[in-house]
């Protein structure tokens, strides 16, 4: 049995900036993969499953060379990302110039694991479908972030989850954002909007509020986790998916709800120190724990 499978496209993302022009890849699975590939042991069994182009096998081909077991469905295009952004780096236009096939059943029939983590991009990435499906599979682990956009003519627009209320009595964690934990449920109050989650579902809501920390609501006990300090802040992209990545690593060794959510600030704190997925180590990261917590 695995413990952990993170599901999700790999993307082609050009970031476009008044200093530089550049090509990588990114999406929520890249960034939890190669985050996660610092965690790993002996006791841990990873497992990813990505869709993505022939051409852009490369970022695959690196995944597998730090030792993870990586499965490739195949996909006519890859999910690419444009953002460019002026000198105001709060100021991005986002356009999508190619998406990926969806996730199907059929193609994630064989799935088991402890914790499966569905990396969506986009709104019609996983269909309700796949959800149910996957929740027999293992404890089902979901960032909002995908559900809540879609793509028309090349543009990127906010949209409400679909069938949200369907999907979520099928999802175990569930991430949100400030804002999105609102366009869900219609609630200004952070602790409203993650009660209304829980009556929806949702086991434990993990609601991420970046240089505010983060709340976390399970058992119907909210945990109020502080965001440590980093020594500089370089690069913010992917930290979601960190956080994530460092709360299910931690859980899936049988930490509680808050010991894994104060695991999940330190190792975001850390991500903000550099450009690029987490590359931390376990002990760097319980290192940024202060001592009396």
């Amino acid at each position: 049995m695995t413990d952990i499978c993170c599901i999700g496209h790999i993307t082609h993302d050009r970031i476009i900036t008044p200093q530089a022009d550049i090509h990588m890849p990114g999406g929520a699975s890249f960034y939890f993969t190669h985050g996660i590939s610092h965690l790993l042991r002996d006791d841990i069994q990873y497992q990813l499953i990505t869709s993505l182009a022939d051409e852009d096998m490369p970022a695959v081909d690196k995944i597998r060379s730090l030792g993870i077991d990586a499965i490739v469905l195949p996909s006519r295009h890859t999910v690419y990302f444009e953002n460019i952004y002026g000198e105001n780096l709060n100021n991005r236009r986002q356009r999508v110039l190619a998406k990926a096939d969806p996730f199907t059943v059929k193609s994630l029939r064989d799935v088991h694991a402890r914790y499966i983590v569905l990396g969506s991009l986009l709104a019609d990435d996983f269909s309700i479908d796949v959800i149910r499906h996957l929740s027999r599979q293992g404890t089902l682990v979901v960032d909002a972030q995908g559900y809540l956009r879609e793509v028309r003519d090349q543009h990127v627009y906010p949209v409400d989850w679909e069938n949200k209320k369907e999907a979520l009595k099928y999802i175990d964690i569930l991430k949100v954002n400030e804002y999105e934990i609102e366009v869900l449920t219609g609630c200004k109050n952070l602790h409203d909007g993650a009660r209304k989650l829980a009556e929806w579902g949702v086991k434990e809501v993990l609601l991420t509020l970046g240089s505010y920390g983060s709340i976390i609501f399970a058992d119907g006990q909210f945990y109020e986790i502080p965001a440590y300090c980093p020594l500089k802040v370089v690069d913010a992209t992917g930290c979601g998916d960190t956080y994530v990545m460092g709360y299910v690593f931690k859980r899936s060794l049988g930490a509680s709800v808050l010991e894994a959510g104060r695991f999940a600030a330190a190792v975001s704190t850390l991500k903000l120190e550099y450009s690029g997925p987490f590359r931390g180590t376990e002990e760097e990261a319980l290192k940024r724990i202060p001592k009396d917590m």
